[in-house]
């Protein structure tokens, strides 16, 4: 991509946040670092010989598993940031991708996240183990930093957790990636537009976490199932029984 430079496996992007990024109170959305996340991993990996079209030539692909990220500081409307991604190896089942958005220095760090990824072989539609493809992912690309120390975690709804049906949504034209399914930044934008936009005016976005547990279509109608603990939002996307998606959402106080 014009601009982005690598240093020590690090991918690094300067990125104006633009007016369709950012909230009423010109604060950098969850969805909008959703979006430039994905973004950010797939030039990452197309920079270092296993991307895309790396992936799809061998029938596989990368498959987002599980996210948490951190607002520090919302980027704000018009600010001049950098974006940043490394890719941290295997651990167990997943591969990890860690991000940081910073200001323009790159001294002040804004927003933190770490992602867990699967390779897919694409026609059968299971997971490839992360041994089988020590030649394809280089380990000398791998870079040795934490953004955040913990990987995204297993989301479990608390128990007895009385859930009260938000409404639904039906999957369509604007939702589905080149996957043909949904894209993963869609459900954060569904999870968020769960919450009370005065609440969310109030309190800024502090943390999310997300669980990608089965994919949608076009024409599949997701329920969407909130839970309320003081700042703390549950959403859960549901179709036909399953489990779609487990969203943990926290707000600043």
């Amino acid at each position: 991509m014009e601009g982005s430079i690598i240093d020590k496996n690090k991918y690094i992007l300067p990125q104006v946040v633009r007016c369709y990024d950012v909230d009423s109170r010109m604060r950098m959305r969850p969805s909008a670092f959703m979006d430039y996340a994905q973004e950010m991993a797939y030039q990452a990996a197309e920079a270092m010989g296993f991307g895309y079209e790396a992936m799809i030539k061998g029938g596989k692909a990368w498959v987002l598993s599980r996210l948490n990220f951190v607002f520090d500081r919302a980027p704000v409307w018009g600010e001049e940031v950098l974006l940043q991604t490394w890719h941290k190896g295997p651990s167990g089942p997943f591969y990890v991708r860690d991000f940081k958005v910073t200001d323009e220095s790159g001294a002040k760090e804004l927003i933190r996240g770490t992602s867990s990824w699967v390779i897919m072989d694409v026609e059968k539609r299971t997971m490839v183990r992360t041994s089988d493809l020590v030649a394809l992912v280089d380990p000398a690309s791998h870079r040795a930093e934490d953004a955040i120390v913990q990987n995204a975690q297993r989301l479990m709804l608390p128990k007895g957790a009385g859930l009260t049906l938000a409404g639904t949504h039906t999957v369509g034209y604007s939702d589905i990636d080149i996957q043909k399914h949904t894209n993963n930044a869609r459900y954060v934008l569904w999870a968020m537009n769960c919450i009370d936009c005065d609440l969310l005016g109030d309190h800024p976005f502090k943390e999310l976490t997300i669980n990608f547990n089965h994919e949608t279509k076009a024409g599949d109608v997701v329920e969407l199932w909130t839970l309320r603990d003081g700042l703390s939002f549950w959403i859960e996307g549901k179709n036909n029984g399953n489990q779609v998606f487990c969203v943990k959402v926290n707000l600043y106080e």
